[in-house]
């Protein structure tokens, strides 16, 4: 109320609209000489920020205080100030003026800051205008798009080229019908079947036996427009979609098979078990011969369908030893017969309805699945939950009635159970409120996206991050189809989200790069704990690798500092081969998983190969569903390879200080082929508390290389077991 006051006696308004100064008003900052305390980097030079090009920004150093200031030439009456922030704006500051660049005078009192456009009436003068931030709203830098000031009489005869942004009318084009770029195909019942079938076939007879294809620049998304089709069958390759674009699954049906297989990947065509980055969404199939097979492991999610018939997720030749998937998800799906799990190492079902489940190898792991089979861990290996603690499925694209693209956003459900279609709640979000990004964007163009309020819709492509993507608005969807591919440059830091409510990412794939980067991707802020039960930020289908295509480095994967986050699915992977080299001093990185947050829930967590503790809990009340692991290859000796507590790191380290924490179903496995005498003392490290409780947990040595001595603390005994035999250790319940 006082600042509310002063500013009024003083004759200044902050107006939530930006609009031009009167004609008398002009604006005089426009290219004019700009100096600031600090730059992050030469690519964010104080001169952007008086340009005119909302593109274009300038972003301090990460510290308190710093200034931005503009040199009009003479002195000037000032009548108006227009910052047009990014999302790390001053949450206190002033503007300044000064007759020599020395001695100044506020003209408005200290000032919250906003992203976004803020309009400042003032009256005052001087030759320079500053903004003189004394407190930072978040953990980066000032940083402004545009920097305009106005005044009264004299300046420029033009209006600048790019005028202040009105909040809720995006200068960004936005549609209903969006351009989703040239890696997006899509079908209408209309289409002939030969059609389709010559493009599915096109994009995977290009990668077969392909020495590249792995790690490819390759993108295909296969949508469908609701009707039914004729036999298509649509053999799924890396960086591959194929989703239906109905309200519900069964408005599309596809006659024939979305079809995963062994036998054509290059260097590995005898089994599955580097069927990466593929996808099958919200669509139905009534299989050919009455069977569906989909023989995946990481980052490979089904969701949102329903097989009408069979669902086998081995491959064809998994007999006699051969033919090995690992690791797989499925969730909000409706399977009418059988499920056969087959040569699946480990596998997690979510919030599904099946007909039966048949088989089990060492972790197949079931919530809220109506069909599931008992909890019998180990033996067979099935931990099976009655329902999931907290769900909010993942944001989907679909075609309305009148033919325009809308995103529909599921509700959260608690203690939920079976799929949540058809009649499901939630929001639907018209492609207008979306700036559909492309891979030729820049960080900046979609950052500015961001601060306009709009949500983000990634298309498939690969994108080059010169700094940070900051999402800062409650509820903001930042979802993508096709695995677009983000890799930050210079060691920033890929995509970072405030701690607000309900933000939610999906369907992203983070690849370091060569510059090491402290985080890829951060949710909150360390130390805040806002309760966020009521609208939890939800992360799915995300992916992160460190080597791949490229020779990355990051020190942390993913941190999560926010309470009440869920994750759901991601395969944090520091790369055991790749499309460029890889090694334990190559393409380095410490710890997949960070968890800071409390109340946090993890539904399918995959992390491998990382070279310290792997998953590290720190927050109280956790909780995670599925937890599937490999330690790192390549660890060159055990001198190198030291924890805290002994030889090598443990997967998932509960912190000494939690108090209350629970896991169901967690495998960690080793196989250091690089020099098969290292050993790790344990794979889980947890407090001794009755309330951390670890359930259906093992390790397994993979081919008798290397030896895992526990699996929790000092219980559960050694891998090998016995040697030269690849059987796991379980334990069944710890405490």
């Amino acid at each position: 109320m006082l600042s509310a006051v002063l500013a009024t006696a003083l004759g200044i308004t902050v107006a939530s609209v930006a609009t031009n100064a009167n004609a008398a008003d002009l604006p005089v900052s426009q290219g004019k000489p700009a100096t600031a305390s600090s730059v992050e980097s030469a690519a964010f030079a104080a001169s952007a920020a008086v340009d005119g090009d909302a593109g274009t920004r300038w972003s301090s150093t990460f510290a308190d205080p710093q200034w931005l200031r503009v040199d009009l030439g003479s002195t000037q009456s000032i009548s108006q100030v227009v910052l047009n922030w990014e999302a790390a704006f001053a949450s206190a500051f002033t503007i300044q003026t000064s007759p020599d660049g020395s001695t100044w005078t506020n003209i408005t009192p200290v000032t919250t800051g906003k992203a976004g456009v803020q309009t400042l009436n003032m009256s005052g003068s001087g030759r320079y205008v500053r903004m003189n931030g004394t407190t930072r709203a978040t953990p980066y830098g000032y940083s402004l798009w545009e920097f305009q000031v106005f005044a009264n009489g004299s300046g420029p005869t033009t209006p600048p080229t790019t005028p202040p942004t009105t909040p809720g009318t995006p200068t960004l084009p936005t549609s209903d019908t969006p351009d989703l770029g040239a890696n997006v195909r899509i079908f209408d019942p209309s289409t002939p079947a030969a059609t389709i079938q010559t493009a599915v076939d096109q994009a995977f007879n290009a990668q077969l036996r392909s020495p590249t294809a792995q790690f490819g620049t390759q993108r295909h998304v296969f949508l469908f427009k609701p009707g039914t089709y004729g036999r298509v069958w649509a053999n799924v390759g890396f960086y591959t979609t194929v989703a239906g674009l109905g309200l519900n699954p069964d408005d599309v049906t596809i006659n024939g098979a979305v079809n995963v297989d062994s036998g054509w990947n290059f260097g590995d065509e005898t089994n599955a078990t580097q069927n990466f980055w593929r996808s099958m969404e919200n669509l139905s199939i009534v299989p050919e011969g009455g069977t569906n097979r989909w023989a995946v492991s990481q980052a490979a999610p089904m969701r949102r369908v329903h097989i009408k018939g069979n669902l086998t997720l081995a491959p064809s030749n998994q007999d006699n030893g051969q033919g090995y998937s690992s690791g797989g998800y499925l969730a909000d799906s409706v399977v009418d017969g059988t499920v056969s799990s087959g040569s699946q190492q480990q596998w997690y079902t979510r919030d599904s309805r099946i007909g039966r489940w048949d088989g089990g190898v060492w972790n197949m792991t079931f919530s809220g699945v109506q069909g599931a089979p008992p909890n019998a861990f180990p033996n067979p290996p099935h931990t099976t939950l009655a329902t999931t603690p907290v769900t909010r499925e993942k944001p989907y694209l679909y075609v309305d009635s009148a033919g325009l693209y809308r995103v529909f956003v599921p509700a959260l459900r608690r203690n939920s159970a079976g799929a949540n279609w058809p009649n499901t709640a939630g929001t639907s979000i018209p492609m207008r409120e979306f700036y559909v990004a492309k891979p030729s964007d820049s960080a900046a163009r979609i950052n500015s996206a961001l601060a306009q309020g709009l949500n983000l819709f990634f298309t498939p492509g690969t994108y080059s991050l010169n700094e940070t993507l900051r999402v800062t608005r409650p509820n903001t969807v930042v979802t993508g189809i096709g695995f677009p591919t983000l890799i930050p440059n210079n060691g920033v830091e890929a995509l970072n989200v405030a701690d607000v409510d309900g933000v939610k990412v999906s369907g992203l794939t983070f690849d370091a790069g060569t510059t090491n980067s402290p985080t890829l991707m951060s949710v909150g802020r360390a130390g805040v704990h806002t309760d966020h039960s009521a609208n939890p930020i939800s992360l799915q289908d995300v992916f992160f690798r460190i080597g791949s295509s490229v020779q990355g480095k990051a020190t942390t994967t993913l941190a999560v500092h926010s309470d009440d986050t869920i994750i759901d699915h991601i395969w944090a992977w520091r790369a055991d081969h790749g499309g460029a080299p890889t090694g334990w001093t190559v393409n380095t990185g410490d710890t997949g998983l960070v968890v800071n947050g409390d109340d946090v829930l993890a539904t399918g967590l995959f992390v491998e190969h990382y070279q310290k503790y792997e998953v590290i809990w720190n927050g109280n009340r956790g909780k995670t569903i599925f937890f599937q692991n490999e330690k790192p290859y390549d660890v060159p000796n055990q001198a190198a390879w030291i924890g805290p507590r002994g030889n090598g790191y443990a997967a998932y380290k509960v912190a000494d200080n939690v108090t209350d924490h629970e896991l169901w179903g967690g495998g960690s496995y080793a196989y250091f082929n690089v020099n098969p005498s290292v050993r790790v003392d344990r794979a889980f490290e947890v407090p001794n508390r009755a309330g951390v409780r670890l359930r259906s947990v093992l390790t397994v040595s993979l081919g008798d290389v290397g030896t895992i001595a526990n699996v929790v603390n000092d219980t559960g005994g050694s891998v090998p077991n016995p040697a030269g035999n690849t059987t796991p250790r379980q334990v069944v319940a710890y405490p």
